[in-house]
């Protein structure tokens, strides 16, 4: 990286902590006060900072704005794909990804179990959002009052015997999921079904989606889908890293 380059992003950091007049760039810099002012002119031609009336300069609206415009052009599920693939290589099971939208959480990714005994899940479909790992991890990261809202309005369908039976009960599930970092659905929804899930979060540390392995009990039982949950658990955070953008992509995904 040339030196010019490298001392005007150097000054980016530095305006993030608050607004700095020439003086204090240039010493942060190590530079002399011409070679600090020929650099933040040449980021304020670019929107990435603003000289205030005070002679101070603070970061510009241009860089928010294309942090936001990055942000938004994110494809979380074209990021986490090759990292379920991976997942569901090295176990075998169900594997999905689902985002909470408009009051639903959706799958937006499936990759099928290898073995006989398939689910029913679809691409674009909502989940049981009562007792689905996927849903729980998505709502136990709202804000309180809002996560409050939405179990209060939820219906509760007594799908088997394990269902979440009301907005209290899910509540004190919901506050379990967010104290421990994953979650599970036994039977549920399905009582042959089982499914253990993690969260994927973004740069900000908030889920902004969710991960889960599900399997019949006819092929793995509780006690041995939950000793793949450190697995699932690595998987989650390789997939937040790379869409975070705080690590490189690993070069082989999901190592147990």
């Amino acid at each position: 990286m040339s030196q010019t380059v490298d001392r005007a992003l150097r000054i980016l950091p530095l305006l993030a902590e608050g607004p700095a007049n020439l003086e204090q760039v240039a010493a942060r810099l190590g530079v002399h006060k011409s070679t600090a002012l020929r650099l933040l002119r040449t980021l304020h031609e670019h929107g990435m900072v603003y000289r205030q009336q005070d002679q101070r300069y603070r970061l510009g609206t241009r860089l928010f704005a294309l942090a936001q415009q990055a942000a938004e052009n994110l494809d979380v599920r074209e990021i986490a794909h090759p990292h379920l693939a991976a997942l569901n290589e090295r176990c075998g099971h169900t594997v999905h990804l689902a985002v909470y939208e408009d009051g639903e959480v959706l799958y937006i990714d499936k990759v099928e179990s290898r073995y006989p005994v398939r689910m029913y899940s679809r691409i674009g479909k909502p989940v049981a959002i009562t007792v689905a790992a996927v849903a729980k991890l998505l709502l136990a990261d709202l804000p309180e009052p809002e996560r409050r809202a939405v179990a209060e309005r939820l219906d509760y369908p007594a799908y088997t015997a394990r269902s979440t039976p009301n907005a209290a009960a899910y509540l004190d599930e919901l506050a379990t999921v967010r104290e421990q970092g994953w979650a599970t659905d036994f039977g549920g929804h399905e009582e042959s079904i089982n499914c253990i899930g993690a969260p994927v979060r973004g740069t900000d540390g908030r889920t902004v989606a969710a991960c889960s392995v599900s399997a019949p009990n006819v092929v793995v039982g509780t006690s041995e889908l939950l000793e793949l949950l450190p697995l699932l658990r690595r998987t989650a955070d390789a997939i937040s890293a790379e869409y975070s953008g705080t690590t490189p992509p690993p070069a082989q995904k999901a190592k147990p």
